[in-house]
């Protein structure tokens, strides 16, 4: 680690106040443009809290808006994800060592998931970084905003770089495997791969799409000026988008087996822990927390990963244990008697065709992984079993996915 970083770790280095970029900080969450705008048109619209933005909850029937993102396209709201430009002559060098995967080495009009640690190693938040030519920006979700931007500006000392939140706009999202064909017939650019971006125009609009990581099915977000956002919207719809809300977004993103920072990825946890390859890059140089990084990488010694589970049994709650033995779950920890396997983080029910699956995302102790145990959970008095999965899971009413037995 360069002595710069391991100065302003341990707090003996101070930034300069000439080089910080002021971010306001939100005391409660706010509406996003999109959820003001159906709001104001229906009243009686739930919306909820989802990272760190107001946003519809439903907007239609469970069974009705999962099927559109299994088997055909569904339209959401997206404007929880805040964009910041990255400019200065020391920008791709700065963030080179601010992130965990590649910065220099991106493709233009490409992204790239990161993690961003502290020296310790310990996992400080998540985020996108976005290349367009030889301008960098990074997207972060709401909730993350605040932390990540005072955590990322005391880092910025003699560098000539400047972080910059983009204003004016929002972005909604389309998840599904007929997504191409929504965005072709609203008239919008499709992308042929993940992690790809292009800028056009909708309705004499400035716009951009990209295209990014899913597991289950195509998943883009189309950035918009805040005016165009109901047009942009009644587009989509016309294309065959269903609507849907971060209910089953939620659902869906833990049967896709996607972890999210302050559920699943927790700032005690180690990047290596996490079992998430495609945020480490490990050519590209220093960075901060890339010591401990490459010490596990070489010695291979975590003794916990997050996992992919589906179950079979009740939906229990985060934090709720998984044991290697039937009944253990009912024998308090306290006793040294039930050593718990793993931990829940998130749990779902997928709803499809009157029945429901239940996936899960769940910190799993290596023990337990090696010998393939069936691990089992309570919820009051009923029980349940998980299994890790071993790809992702298959979402026909024919197939319990593919499954580690």
């Amino acid at each position: 680690m360069p002595e710069l970083y391991r100065e302003m770790a341990a707090g003996t280095r101070k930034s300069s106040p000439m080089t910080e970029t002021q971010f306001a900080v939100a005391s409660t969450p706010t509406a996003t443009p999109f959820a003001a705008l159906i709001g104001a048109k229906n009243p009686s619209l739930e919306l909820a809290t989802y990272r760190g933005a107001l946003t519809p909850h439903k907007l239609d029937a469970p069974e009705i808006e999962t099927e559109a993102l299994v088997s055909g396209a569904g339209v959401h709201d997206l404007g929880w994800m805040r964009r910041v430009s990255v400019t200065g002559d020391d920008s791709f060098r700065w963030l080179n060592g601010m992130v965990s995967n590649t910065v220099n080495d991106l493709g233009s009009n490409a992204g790239a998931w990161n993690l961003v640690l502290n020296a310790q190693g310990r996992i400080q938040g998540d985020l996108w970084v976005w290349r367009d030519g030889n301008s960098l920006e990074l997207e972060v979700a709401a909730d993350q905003f605040d932390k990540l931007m005072a955590h990322l500006n005391r880092f910025i000392i003699m560098d000539d770089v400047e972080l910059a939140p983009v204003e004016g706009e929002t972005a909604l999202g389309v998840i599904g495997p007929l997504a191409n064909d929504v965005l072709a017939h609203a008239g919008l650019p499709a992308l042929p791969g993940p992690l790809t971006q292009v800028r056009g125009e909708f309705n004499g609009v400035a716009i951009l799409v990209r295209r990014s990581y899913g597991v289950l099915a195509q998943h883009y977000e189309i950035r918009v000026h805040s005016s165009g956002v109901e047009a942009l919207w009644d587009a989509l719809r016309s294309g065959g988008a269903t609507p849907v809300g971060t209910s089953t977004l939620e659902s869906f993103r833990i049967a896709e087996g996607i972890p999210a920072y302050g559920i699943d990825i927790e700032e005690r946890d180690l990047a290596q822990e996490t079992s998430q390859a495609r945020a480490l890059c490990f050519s590209k140089g220093c960075y901060l927390g890339q010591e401990i990084v490459e010490r596990i990488h070489a010695r291979g010694n975590v003794h916990r990963h997050l996992r992919h589970l589906e179950l079979a049994g009740p939906l229990p709650q985060r934090g709720a244990g998984l044991f290697s033995q039937a009944g253990a779950a009912d024998v308090p920890t306290t006793a040294g008697t039930a050593k718990p396997s793993g931990q829940i983080t998130s749990a779902a029910e997928l709803l499809r065709h009157n029945s429901k699956r239940v996936f899960a995302l769940a910190m799993v102790r290596a023990e337990a992984e090696v010998r393939e145990q069936v691990l089992h959970y309570a919820v009051g008095s009923e029980t349940g079993t998980g299994r890790l999965l071993a790809g992702p899971p298959t979402l026909s009413s024919e197939s319990t996915g593919s499954i580690r037995s």
